[in-house]
């Protein structure tokens, strides 16, 4: 059942639980900034980062955080924030917690303080927000960066603090919505860690390479999913500019709850030329949250920008102090995983790979695994490699597919890599073996079993098939024998399509200039 809050379209609260849409005008339209204008200022950006704790139930309750319950049923009177209700701290959210810290670079505080961030609105039933404020639970943390070829960068994480989640506002998809918003408390009390991190980016596309390296960070954590659809994961973006050499910060806005890193790139470059914009037509820059529309590609006001002594925080009376001692510390790095980059870097050194091989097959915790399984089996871990890159992931993607649902284990893929290093089988042998392997939904090495390819090697069995595609094709002989090399590509694939690809490649094009020579 969901909880309907009516407001009014007039007087002191209207609007309150909506958007607030300022008038349109050519300042919101515009975002094309000229080169010259734009290099005369340096954006600065810092995120706010909201992760969901991938635990079974909330944080200070017994309550479900299963997503996509009917609304209103994952509740009780905590969540509610019902007179006489306490709340009681789940000790795996301080666990999961700790260790994105460590896994993040962030000294975690013995003692740490929870508080109550207090503000008003219709998903927030208690009427505050237990988060912690002077004294989070961990500080002074780092992130290595690095967009394109440019040179490495290191962002610096603030702090990293534990919140419970607020409800869910419906503004939107009822026949009702004009006068009536809808509130779903499912999400209230779903445990949370905010990471802040300092203003240190200096373009979308750093904030973009931060998000994407702090997710990769955390998935291989596994104390959360990540899933921004689902809302595990959110950012709220804050925007300045100020004149290229100035040291103070300019004003700055915030961006929140953008649901996507693609759309959190193209809000930030809606914001800085809008800043600009504004600066250079001698306006000035209100501080004030504001929304990001995707499908217009623009921001809208929502409200003005709260200040932390706007939330009047004070400590939690109703939790003791976190105490999280240099035992609990020190248990915590001990399940702390092998890291992304350490382990590119290993994987390089190792394997004989790429640094670009390693950075697609280190993408999530689980292809890493299952590469280094298959790689550690096969004879050359470099093609396997190159097969997961070039043979599997394609199909995968193509059939919408994720690593962990693919027919073709990685073990499969060890198999084919092997086969063809023997010259047991050809490229094309191998491509037409995992097309049948998808279309089957069969392993590798039981398609191969069935098919039972053999790779032609015979001498005079290729030669004989040579000679019946040269006397089929006079005009294309010509052509060669006139010096148009390229010719040789129509006889090759005229030699393949006649032993079914299963000629050697190496052996038709050898006697292949012999014959034509």
């Amino acid at each position: 059942m969901l909880i309907v809050v009516r407001y009014s379209r007039v007087g002191p609260w209207a609007g309150i639980f909506h958007p607030i849409r300022l008038p349109y005008n050519s300042l919101m339209a515009t975002t094309q900034i000229s080169p010259a204008v734009r290099e005369k200022y340096e954006p600065v950006i810092g995120l706010e980062v909201h992760v969901q704790l991938l635990t079974k139930t909330k944080i200070f309750c017994g309550c479900s955080t299963q997503f996509g319950a009917p609304p209103n049923t994952n509740v009780c009177s905590v969540c509610l924030g019902l007179p006489g209700a306490l709340p009681v701290l789940n000790k795996q959210v301080v666990e999961f917690a700790v260790l994105a810290a460590q896994a993040l670079g962030c000294q975690v505080r013995e003692t740490s303080i929870f508080a109550r961030k207090n503000y008003f609105y219709p998903d927030l039933p208690k009427g505050y927000q237990i988060s912690q404020y002077d004294k989070p639970l961990a500080e002074h943390g780092k992130i290595d960066i690095k967009v394109g070829d440019g040179p490495a960068k290191t962002i610096g994480i603030t702090r990293l603090h534990v919140e419970e989640d607020a409800g869910k506002s419906l503004h939107e998809g009822f026949r009702d919505s004009a006068s009536n918003t809808y509130i779903d408390l499912n999400r209230s009390g779903v445990p949370l860690i905010e990471i802040v991190s300092e203003p240190d980016m200096r373009s979308p596309d750093e904030a973009y390479e931060y998000l994407t390296r702090l997710k990769e960070i955390i998935l291989y954590t596994g104390v959360s999913d990540c899933n921004m659809e689902e809302g595990s994961l959110r950012c709220d973006a804050n925007v300045s500019v100020r004149p290229r050499g100035q040291e103070k910060f300019g004003t700055r806005t915030e961006v929140k709850n953008v649901n996507s890193f693609r759309f959190i790139r193209e809000a930030l470059e809606y914001e800085i030329a809008r800043h600009i914009e504004v600066i250079e037509d001698g306006g000035t820059i209100q501080q004030e949250t504001r929304l990001y529309n995707s499908s217009e590609g623009r921001t809208y006001g929502m409200r003005s920008k709260e200040q932390a002594h706007d939330y009047r925080y004070f400590p939690e009376p109703d939790l003791l102090p976190l105490i999280v001692d240099s035992r609990w510390q020190e248990a915590g790095r001990k399940t702390l995983p092998e890291l992304p980059e350490a382990r590119r870097a290993r994987m390089v050194s190792e394997y004989g790979i790429t640094q670009q091989d390693a950075q697609v097959l280190t993408a999530s915790r689980m292809l890493a695994d299952q590469f280094e399984e298959a790689a550690k089996a096969a004879k050359s871990p470099k093609r396997v490699a190159n097969l997961v890159q070039s043979e599997l992931m394609g199909r995968l993607k193509a059939k919408g597919l994720e690593i962990g649902a693919s027919p073709i284990s990685m073990k499969g893929v060890a198999v084919s890599a092997d086969l063809v290093e023997a010259g047991a089988i050809s490229s094309k042998i191998l491509k037409d073996l995992y097309d049948k392997a998808f279309a089957s939904g069969e392993d590798f090495p039981a398609v191969y079993e069935r098919e039972k390819p053999q790779q032609i090697t015979d001498v005079a069995a290729i030669e004989a098939i040579i000679d019946e595609v040269i006397a089929a094709s006079p005009k294309q002989v010509e052509q060669y024998r006139s010096g148009k090399i390229t010719v040789m590509g129509f006889f090759v694939g005229q030699v393949m399509k006649a032993s079914k690809g299963q000629a050697k490649p190496e052996l038709v094009n050898e006697l292949l200039k012999n014959k034509l020579g």
